[in-house]
């Protein structure tokens, strides 16, 4: 029993000793933010809001609980979008179109400030159809199936003009299906 009391007090600055490793080691890793590659970084502070600067990839610093980053994925993302359109000659047409788009990287903090990080989510499928509206609507049933390179063409351009007012860049976009009603379908088989 005594031989388990000569080595009580050291034991305990034993447990401070560590406790103290665990706690620093801790700071440091919550000091510590990575950006992954095909992405950046914006940092949101806790007194004064979103900071201007973008990080790039690579391992960064930053004041525990007052500021977090941000982690945009800047690569180009695949979307599908079906709408149901009016042609010129008032046929009911359903349209789907693959879009390739990323954010602009230069404008991350003001887009974080007006969409957040959920931008393509609330922006692309309301403005892919009002263009695909204004588009197919120039266009007659059989326009579209034989000038469909031209409408895709039109579709992008639009659509470009459009995504960069949401500081949104769109990279491609290509008409993946186009499927007319029944009533139209059935009149040409006839």
């Amino acid at each position: 029993m005594n031989y388990l009391k000569k080595f009580g007090p050291a034991g305990g600055k034993g447990a401070a000793l560590l406790a103290g490793l665990g706690f620093f080691g801790y700071g440091v890793q919550q000091s510590l933010f990575t950006v992954d590659g095909g992405h950046r970084g914006i940092m949101f502070n806790r007194i004064g809001g979103v900071s201007p600067d973008i990080f790039a990839e690579g391992l960064h610093v930053r004041i525990p609980w007052f500021q977090y980053p941000i982690i945009y994925d800047i690569r180009s993302r695949p979307r599908k979008i079906t709408s149901p359109t009016g042609s010129k000659d008032l046929q009911t047409i359903n349209i789907t179109v693959r879009v390739l788009s990323r954010p602009e990287v230069a404008v991350l903090p003001e887009l974080y400030r007006t969409l957040g990080t959920d931008y393509d989510e609330r922006v692309l499928p309301s403005i892919v159809n009002e263009v695909l509206k204004a588009v197919v609507a120039k266009f007659n049933a059989s326009q579209l199936i034989t000038q469909r390179q031209q409408v895709s063409l039109l579709i992008r351009k639009n659509l470009m003009d459009r995504a960069r007012d949401f500081h949104i860049v769109v990279d491609d976009v290509s008409i993946t299906d186009l499927t007319f009603s029944q009533v139209y379908a059935s009149a040409v088989e006839a």
